[in-house]
């Protein structure tokens, strides 16, 4: 009785666990000119010689000159060139004579400072800076009647106080520039458009995407990199028309990781129809006579069927000779890589022929007839296979999806799957495993 688990569509509807690749690179260059064009002239200023405890200080700070940022694995080390000029109260008593007042004092430093960077599940951009070190470009001075008012530790003391409200303004100013989300929505949302693999066979790769994955940033030759992966399943279709994308999907929360899979696996399905393995089975046992018994008996096969039994063939075989009628055999087909032949395992008698044996024709069984059959069932897919990654290979060379994006992979080992029974065709499956990259030129920059 003929039976099956699946339809020629639920066979496309196969999907393969993947990670498609996103590398991300970020020149450390492109972060240091967005921190000078948005880091510049007055950083800081305190009006009030009465605030921090009435500290007689007034003060403002200017960036001077150019930010250097250097990175170095996930830190950023920062030199800001900063002017400062401060306001100081004084009360001297030279010869006895006590003189008050307010002086003006302008003064240089360079401050190191060094930056740790992040990313929040909700893929903020997060760094965490602080001050290295600093030194003094110029000093500052006060003179009052001629004396020098030592004023050095109080600016000192003025810097160290409000140093974090510095670190602030380059934090911000980092979670602002380094925007990845939105890059990464973009990646996310190409990645699910169906790419045409083999026009000639209208056969489309669509991609399921399900979640993110990411390396953390880390910087090398100062280009910041990380790789996002982007899992899904993959489904190889044949279709006249583009597939159907489903609505736009919202991003999911980024998950960090030491390292992205490089695991891609497309399907690649050769298919063979009832009626052709019949005829190719038919035809290598035309004519041939097998003999039993030291040729006592003999058959010869006059005729093959096939059809499906849930995941088992079964092969009507039609034999003449000291036995005729129909016999059945069933077996499980599989995909050998080795001959890059379909083939069977198990094949043994339909229990219904084997009791009609046993009472008929009992030397049948001891002939290993079902062993030879075995043997000669096969059929050759492996060309089909190996032109279907041709064409994916060529496909997936350099694909422009759309401006700017491109998909580049390359395939190496074919993994056998499963050979699925459907009511008009053997189909063969096989992942051609590999990596695929997208490459997004919007990722290579802020």
């Amino acid at each position: 009785m003929e039976e099956y688990k699946y339809s020629e569509k639920e066979i496309q509807n196969e999907k393969h666990l993947s990670v498609l690749n996103v590398p991300v690179e970020i020149p450390v260059s492109e972060i240091e000119n967005q921190l000078n064009a948005k880091i510049r002239g007055l950083i800081y200023e305190d009006n009030s010689y009465e605030d921090e405890d009435n500290d007689n200080l007034k003060a403002k700070v200017w960036k001077i000159s150019p930010i250097k940022v250097v990175a170095i694995d996930s830190s950023f080390l920062l030199e800001v060139p900063l002017k400062i000029w401060v306001s100081a109260g004084y009360k001297v008593s030279p010869l006895g004579v006590t003189m008050s007042g307010y002086k003006d004092t302008e003064f240089s430093i360079r401050i190191r400072l060094i930056s740790k960077i992040g990313i929040t599940p909700t893929w903020q951009i997060k760094s965490e800076t602080y001050v290295d070190s600093y030194d003094w470009i110029s000093e500052p001075n006060i003179r009052v009647a001629g004396l020098s008012i030592p004023i050095k530790g109080m600016v000192s003391r003025l810097l160290n106080k409000n140093f974090d409200k510095i670190t602030e303004a380059i934090d911000e100013q980092v979670a602002l520039n380094l925007e990845l989300k939105k890059n990464a929505e973009l990646a996310w949302n190409i990645a699910r458009q169906p790419v045409m693999l083999a026009k000639e066979y209208d056969t489309w790769l669509v991609i399921v995407p399900t979640s993110v994955v990411m390396t953390p940033l880390l910087a090398k030759n100062n280009i910041l990199r990380s790789v996002i992966g982007i899992k899904g399943y993959t489904q190889t279709i044949t279709s006249a028309v583009k597939p159907v994308v489903p609505p736009l999907q919202k991003l999911p929360n980024l998950q960090i990781v030491d390292k992205v899979s490089e695991d891609f696996k497309i399907g690649l399905i050769s298919l063979v129809s009832y009626e052709d393995a019949a005829r190719l089975a038919a035809a290598k046992f035309a004519g041939e006579k097998f003999p039993f018994l030291g040729g006592k008996y003999h058959v010869e096969i006059t005729s093959v069927e096939m059809y499906g039994q849930n995941d088992r063939l079964v092969i009507k075989a039609g034999l003449k000779g000291s036995i005729n009628g129909d016999i059945y055999l069933k077996g499980t087909p599989y995909y050998n890589p080795d001959t890059q032949q379909l083939s069977l395992k198990g094949l043994d008698y339909d229990l219904d022929t084997k009791n009609s044996i046993i009472k008929t024709a009992g030397w049948l069984l001891q002939g290993q007839f079902s062993r030879m059959m075995e043997k000669r069932m096969v059929f050759p897919v492996g060309d089909q296979i190996a032109e279907a990654k041709k064409t994916i290979q060529k496909a997936l060379s350099n694909y422009k999806v759309t401006e700017g994006v491109i998909v580049k992979g390359n395939l190496s080992d074919i993994l056998p799957d499963k050979v699925y029974l459907t009511p008009k065709h053997l189909y063969s499956v096989v992942f051609a495993s590999g990596k695929v990259n997208l490459k997004v030129e919007g990722l290579k920059g802020i």
